[in-house]
């Protein structure tokens, strides 16, 4: 397609925003959006990006779309806000080229600032892609906008190769599942455990997920077992221009009858909720091998110390916890869970080994700590297993 015609047609404000929302997986509540470009001509005929998206990034016409949209998302919500409209969270795609813009964060702030717009209501989308080449660069973009209180989300994970060497180093807030991954309607083994693990991780590393093309109710059942947060496909809405968006926004306020969570969970989710509560209650759990003399931790989180190796030797593990002890507990403390000694009960047949000791914190102050450790099997081996359990009391 000719993009000097795209561009006059720009020009002309024949490009509106159409908004597909997204609903939280468990209650069917519209709780955010997506505002995506669609060019509706003077005769009603609807260009769909794939059109005109294509020709735009061959060239940097795309940043004129993308701070158009934007525009008019920020309109629609000023509008919301004066009529007292229930508002929603709506993402905002920005091509990659926006990173290497000159003043970006600056100008986005300066767009939605001048409608009076809250930063929390607009999200910042990218895609996957834009990490193959440019992973620096994004990284110091994403946390610039992040930074000025914008949340960022990573559209299309998982079609890529670089997904999880970018989650495990860039800060987002949102992954949003590629709907290639939902291709076989959730009923293939092998995609079942690939969204399972996407979802788990997700979970435990505190992003927001959003699952992009449901369009069955086999597709919403297996997600809602998995813990996925939201949900944006065909199954519940097509994308719609702004007076249908508005109306849903405004009917979204009547709470709608949902089953019960504990119907419609399966095992995997249940666990969440289950780690969940453990890690409320034990801010820092350690897996150990005694056989084998190691371990990692399972979580670190709130804890009165903080300066120990996620993973390594066991018997180093001991005497680094012995040396953050007092003076008067650390013989005990080293004793008490040497390999020798915690050998000696597995094999007495108590269930743990559990001491409380004083532990100096980060902040310089000794605090009362209660280490319990677990012994565990696994039938596969035949490896003496230990779940350490710590909490401050």
């Amino acid at each position: 397609m000719d993009v000097a015609a795209i561009v006059e047609a720009l020009q002309r404000r024949e490009f509106k925003a159409y908004y597909q929302p997204q609903y939280d997986a468990i209650t069917n509540r519209l709780v955010s959006a997506e505002a995506l470009a669609r060019w509706v001509k003077p005769d009603g005929t609807l260009v769909p990006p794939a059109d005109f998206v294509p020709a735009l990034e061959k060239g940097d016409e795309i940043l004129a779309l993308d701070w158009y949209i934007l525009k008019e998302v920020c309109a629609l919500l000023k509008k919301q806000k004066e009529r007292g409209i229930a508002m929603v969270p709506i993402s905002v795609n920005f091509s990659r080229m926006h990173v290497f813009e000159e003043d970006f964060v600056r100008r986005l702030c300066r767009e939605v600032d001048s409608y009076g717009v809250d930063h929390a209501y607009i999200e910042v989308e990218i895609t996957e892609s834009a990490f193959v080449d440019q992973a620096d660069s994004i990284e110091k973009w994403i946390r610039d906008v992040r930074a000025a209180g914008f949340c960022v989300a990573i559209d299309d994970f998982g079609s890529g190769l670089s997904s999880l060497s970018f989650v495990k180093d860039i800060a987002v807030d949102t992954l949003k599942i590629d709907k290639a991954l939902l291709s076989r309607n959730c009923e293939d083994e092998k995609e079942r455990i690939v969204l399972e693990s996407i979802f788990y991780f997700s979970h435990r590393l505190k992003l927001t997920t959003v699952a992009e093309g449901v369009e069955t109710r086999e597709q919403l059942g297996f997600l809602r077992t998995c813990s996925c947060k939201k949900i944006q496909g065909f199954f519940f809405a097509k994308p719609m221009p702004e007076q249908e968006f508005l109306e849903a926004c405004t009917n979204q306020t009547k709470l709608q009858e949902t089953e019960d969570i504990l119907t419609i969970q399966a095992p995997s989710s249940a666990t969440n909720l289950l780690l969940e509560a453990v890690f409320q209650a034990y801010p820092l759990v350690i897996f150990s091998n005694l056989t084998r003399n190691s371990y990692y931790m399972m979580a670190y989180e709130n804890f009165s110390a903080t300066t120990c190796p996620s993973t390594g030797v066991f018997e180093e593990l001991i005497g680094h916890g012995a040396a953050s002890m007092h003076p008067e507990d650390s013989e005990a403390f080293r004793t008490t869970f040497s390999i020798e000694n915690q050998l000696k009960a597995y094999e007495a047949g108590e269930p743990f080994v559990r001491l409380v000791t004083r532990q100096l914190g980060d902040d310089g102050v000794y605090r009362r700590v209660e280490t319990t450790n677990y012994f565990v099997k696994n039938p596969s081996v035949s490896d003496v297993l230990v779940i350490s359990l710590c909490h401050n009391l």
